[in-house]
């Protein structure tokens, strides 16, 4: 996981989307509560917006440099797949940059 301590380095922002009590959104949430803290902590400066909607699709969004924004929808996924598409969405926003 050590993508992990570079993921401000292409990405500006990361939020995650998910409905409070639906069971489509419980790894989301689950996945939140146990990585939010070590995203945190090794970047300080990044946002990692959560935000709560009754009845909403669980989703992940990045923006990155120019305002450019990916979407990933995350029901039906484990928190391992969660963690696979958050790195999918770091490597991206490298990739981007070099452009």
């Amino acid at each position: 996981m050590a993508w992990r301590a570079n993921l401000s380095r292409g990405v500006k922002e990361i939020r995650f989307l998910f409905c409070q009590s639906s069971p489509d959104s419980a790894p989301a949430r689950e996945f939140v509560r146990k990585n939010y803290g070590d995203i945190k902590a090794r970047n300080p400066s990044l946002p990692v917006l959560i935000r709560e909607c009754s009845g909403v699709e669980p989703q992940l969004w990045a923006r990155y440099d120019m305002g450019v924004e990916r979407c990933v929808r995350l029901d039906g996924l484990t928190e391992a797949q969660i963690d696979g598409k958050l790195e999918e969405l770091a490597k991206a926003g490298g990739s981007l940059k070099a452009k």
